[in-house]
């Protein structure tokens, strides 16, 4: 049976918080560290969701860019360092798209690297999440075989069901009180001094763009190709999506965001299959932009970890199995390299590595491509 462009329903509902693992620990530091307003921060990401929802009818992952969301916490950026960032990288991403130099990245790039890449990111994750689970292991054990068990159960939100047992955990610890009453709150115009944009992009920026290429753009095209083969999506399209979005949400409290690899792996795993994801998504997001927006900040405060851990745990492994495509020949090489020095040193020198190996490879042997895993 087709599945229509827009659904609502308690899958898609399920779906749109498939990537919440990745996003609440960011929203918290941005908030907590950085002291970002979560007005701006939650409608601005609302946003973003709903017009990518409508414009490609997908569930088209809307995340923090994470290079910049890691340094600007570690380095406690101001809030305007962060809005400068995300306007640096729409400038960045809207001439990459304009010119088209991320598909000539994309026809260079062959598919053992994107595959390295993405089982990479899984591996990353994965980590990421064995150390949120080691803060209380049992629950969660607990919660990885929930989400298993309510797998078998497509109408059932699990997302949804964990935050709600960490909302009974965190009553039953006396951590309500933690939690702010709603108010309204709209959010306001905001700025950034034209040196912050040069200052942010030394910092992180440039960093940046190497893995948004690759997870954000390049992954997610062959990532929309497997899941929907008959609604692709272009390297070029993303990075205009990118361009336009980063440059007009700094101005009303936005951050660096992107089209993410494994956002879009973790709401396809949860269920989402349509644009009805987003729109939901968006709405949820803006919500508890105007009206929740400290509440959000507080309950995350004391919200269990091992529970945002079980949720990610799961989201790495549906990556990692892309090693399945993987054959026993000359192509598992720049997979290798690509997955062994993206985790000794970064994704940006991985991707680079398993690309110069690859090509370098094909120059000496001359073997075809579809000899090289291709």
């Amino acid at each position: 049976m087709k599945i229509r462009s827009f659904e609502f329903n308690l899958r898609e509902l399920a779906g749109a918080m498939g990537d919440y693992g990745v996003l609440i620990p960011l929203a918290v530091g941005y908030f907590a560290v950085i002291g970002l307003n979560p007005s701006g921060f939650f409608v601005m990401m609302g946003l973003a969701c709903i017009v990518t929802g409508l414009v490609f009818k997908l569930p088209m992952p809307i995340q923090p860019m994470k290079v910049l969301a890691v340094m600007s916490i570690a380095q406690v950026w101001t809030p305007s360092m962060v809005y400068a960032s995300a306007f640096a990288e729409g400038v960045i991403w809207l001439f990459f798209g304009l010119t088209n130099l991320v598909g000539w990245l994309a026809k260079i790039t062959p598919k053992t690297v994107v595959w390295g890449i993405q089982i990479t990111l899984g591996i990353m994750l994965a980590i990421q999440a064995v150390n949120m689970i080691s803060t209380a292991w049992v629950l969660g054990i607990a919660c990885i075989l929930i989400i298993l068990i309510l797998k078998k159960f497509p109408y059932i939100p699990s997302p949804l069901i964990l935050l709600l047992l960490g909302l009974v955990i965190v009553a039953l610890n006396g951590g309500l009180q933690e939690i702010r009453p709603p108010s309204f709150n709209l959010p306001t115009m905001t700025s950034f001094r034209l040196e912050e944009v040069w200052e942010t992009l030394v910092l992180a920026g440039f960093a940046q763009i190497p893995l948004t290429v690759t997870n954000a753009t390049i992954s997610v095209a062959a990532l929309i190709k497997t899941y929907w083969p008959d609604k692709p999506v272009s390297e070029k399209q993303l990075s205009l999506s990118h361009g336009i979005m980063n440059l007009l949400v700094p101005f009303w409290g936005g951050i660096p965001m992107c089209h993410g690899a494994g956002g879009l792996a973790g709401q396809y795993y949860y269920g989402a299959r349509t644009g009805g994801t987003k729109i939901i998504e968006g709405l949820i997001y803006i919500s508890l932009g105007l009206f929740f927006a400290a509440s959000f900040a507080g309950f995350f405060s004391v919200f269990p970890l091992a529970i945002l851990g079980a949720m990610l745990f799961l989201v790495g492994i549906e990556l990692v199995k892309f090693g399945r495509h993987l054959k026993v020949d000359i192509g598992l090489v720049p997979v290798g390299l690509t997955i062994a020095i993206s985790l000794l040193t970064n994704l940006a020198i991985g991707f680079m590595s398993g690309l110069a190996s690859y090509h370098l490879i094909r120059l000496l042997t001359r073997d075809k491509p579809q000899a090289m895993g291709d």
